[in-house]
């Protein structure tokens, strides 16, 4: 007998529409007419045992007992699916052969390979059993995926980086929130001070970022433009370029701010010939954008409508799990499999049948055409997030499915078209002994980016008479070097220098996964740049809501900002536990053991010495930090589906507790 064990419910249900009937389905699995069986887990059947199983004085918190570090880790069973692990057990027991049918990523394969070592699987059936990845839930993508399964084995080491991860964050968050927890309550803090190794560098991002904005401080600076028109009457206008002998006046971003200086040049100009010593025009071409992977559909939702990061994920999982319209939605990759492509032309006739927003890109796609998102080499176990061959029932969707499956649909039609196509202008003309510069993009061919709202298309035209200067221009004079323009004057642009902006739904993804912007060290950034970032694709909308949940972050309409206990919390903890350097090293750590390159053990014993070394740092904390942490918030702002009505179900996969 073969069991198939699929991570939740509805991948068991689109196994078995791939498999023979009848089919006779029973309490916790569905069996097939030639004796096999296919059940599930319900995410995870098994979480970290509780410190007071390791030891019953563990259960009171008290920094005597820190740092706990079990020398024979436990599981306990989820109390709420004792059911279905019981009937898993008994499978496995009467399986010959089994198979792995866990999500395609590190959390997927962990939480399949923890039952079957949790039930004592025999030996020999652990080395027979196969790996089946699934990213599409239709019937044709399991049947092919069927066709092609691997032996469990090799993904060894990915269970083990998953381990790996589960315990660390066990160990780091567990630890150090008693710690905190016990210091805030010895100086009368009646709240939790929780510490995950992404939450509290996120939570440390935005109140920095709220610090930054406080205490900037604007500064008046100013602009030259030259108004310029060629012996041919057509107009445009060229920026002033400040010269060395002008750096005493200008701040560190080369910005003039002395008023009395930018007038002299604007006068100096006015009725002037100027002279053209640089004239470039480049036919240039730009690649569609790759699909989505989780992340960045996050992002372009929160900036078009409004849709937090859960509300996203939600959402993608009914897309998959119910209407099966989209692939496997909690991935980390934008790339596609070559063999993929051959499916295009059945997925953009089921498009042309979804709904009229989508119907004219799906009828102009050319299905021939391979973008430079199919390549197998950037293709992890999971692949970008695409539509499938159910994109038909988009006009069944709910206000908040059909703008995240319609941002989908569009990223995957952009694969089949031609490169924008746009000419690069730029001249450098002298002006009096000044210099001045001029850049413009004019559209040839809007190929992919005619998918786009017409708004959107191109850069917003540029209107001399309105005064806006604005730094690129929509289209510029053809010249030559040696043409010699006539400056008709030289107008001043008052402009006020801004402070960062507040982080949105938008921006804070944007920062975990693009985290390396804000660090310093040059070892830690390129670590970071070559890792997911803050937290994975998976985790992230968890991360954040859990931030807002225990009152750490607050919403101010799309702002976020850290709550006053958020902003105090941080001032009280070291630097390693606030900045994300630490957790880039671990992700560079758990990455090489995902690939065999390292080991389990290392890794942990590395970071048993840094967890001693934090405690000894909580417990020197002087009590007067804590004294004045504002009490913590009773109902922090819950931000509720957009819609009609909630149709997200809850998700049953268990993120780590970071």
């Amino acid at each position: 007998m073969i069991l198939y064990i699929a991570e939740k419910p509805s991948l068991a249900r689109a196994i078995a529409a791939a498999l023979p009937s009848p089919q006779k389905k029973e309490d916790g699995c569905i069996w097939l007419p030639n004796g096999d069986c296919i059940s599930w887990c319900i995410g995870h059947l098994l979480e970290q045992a509780e410190p007071h199983q390791y030891n019953p004085a563990y259960k009171s918190w008290n920094l005597d007992h820190l740092p706990i570090v079990p020398t024979d880790w436990q599981w306990q069973e989820k109390s709420n699916t004792k059911k279905q692990l019981s009937i898993l057990k008994k499978l496995i027991k009467k399986a010959t052969h089994l198979v792995h049918a866990g999500d395609p990523d590190r959390e997927g394969q962990l939480l399949v390979d923890e039952v079957l070592h949790y039930t004592k699987t025999s030996a020999t059936k652990l080395k027979q059993a196969q790996r089946l990845l699934i990213n599409d839930l239709t019937p044709a993508a399991v049947k092919k995926a069927l066709n092609h399964l691997q032996p469990n084995s090799h993904f060894a080491a990915l269970s083990r980086s998953a381990l790996a991860r589960a315990r660390a964050d066990w160990l780091f968050g567990l630890n150090l929130t008693r710690a905190y927890t016990i210091r805030g309550k010895q100086a009368g803090y009646q709240g939790v001070l929780s510490i995950g190794r992404v939450q509290t560098p996120v939570l440390g991002l935005v109140a920095t970022r709220d610090k930054e904005r406080e205490n900037f401080v604007p500064k008046d600076f100013f602009q030259v433009w030259a108004q310029l028109e060629t012996n041919q009457g057509i107009r445009f206008q060229a920026k002033w370029l400040p010269s060395e002998a002008c750096q005493p006046y200008m701040d560190e971003e080369n910005r003039m701010l002395n008023r009395a200086l930018a007038e002299n040049v604007a006068s100096r100009i006015h009725q002037k010939t100027a002279e053209v010593i640089e004239a470039n025009y480049k036919q240039k071409k730009q690649a569609p954008p790759l699909p989505y992977n989780l992340s960045s559909l996050q992002i372009d939702a929160a900036k078009a409508f409004s849709l937090s990061a859960k509300q996203v994920l939600d959402v993608c999982q009914v897309l998959y799990e119910r209407h099966q319209m989209i692939t496997y939605p909690r991935s980390d990759c934008r790339y596609l499999p070559k063999l993929q492509h051959k499916d295009a032309t059945s997925v953009i006739n089921a498009l042309t049948r979804s709904t009229p927003d989508l119907y004219e890109g799906a009828e102009n796609a050319n299905a021939s055409l391979m973008s430079k998102a199919w390549n197998d080499a950037h293709v992890t176990a999971h692949h970008a997030i695409i539509p499938t061959t159910q994109a038909h029932k988009a006009s069944g969707l709910n206000k908040a499915e059909a703008q995240v499956f319609g941002l989908i649909a569009r990223q995957y039609l952009m694969q089949f078209y031609p490169d924008y196509q746009y000419l690069a202008s730029y001249i450098k003309l002298d002006i009096a002994g000044g210099q001045f510069e001029a850049k413009g993009n004019t559209p040839v061919s809007l190929g992919w980016k005619s998918l786009y709202p017409k708004k959107n298309q191109t850069n917003k035209n540029h209107n001399l008479a309105s005064g806006h200067a604005e730094e690129e221009q929509s289209e510029l004079p053809k010249l030559q070097k040696g043409d010699t323009p006539w400056c008709h004057e030289g107008i001043i642009r008052d402009k006020v220098t801004t402070p960062p902006a507040a982080f949105t739904d938008a921006t804070l993804l944007a920062a975990m996964t693009g985290i390396s912007r804000f660090v310093t060290n040059k070892e830690i950034r390129a670590i970071l740049k070559e890792t997911d970032g803050l937290g994975t694709d998976a985790t992230r909308a968890s991360i954040i809501e859990l931030l807002f949940k225990r009152g750490f972050l607050i919403r101010e309409g799309k702002q976020i900002h850290a709550s006053m206990t958020g902003r105090a919390f941080v001032d009280c903890l070291p630097s390693q536990l606030v900045t994300p350097d630490m957790t880039a090293q671990w992700e560079s750590k758990l990455n090489s053991m995902s690939l065999g390159e390292s080991s389990y053990q290392h890794f942990m014993e590395d970071l048993e010495g840094n967890l001693k070394e934090l405690l000894d740092a909580s417990r020197s904390l002087s009590s007067t930090s804590l004294q004045h942490l504002p009490a913590p918030t009773k109902k922090p702002y819950s931000k509720r589906a957009s819609g009609k009505k909630r149709t997200a179900r809850k998700t049953t996969k268990k993120t780590s507790a970071s």
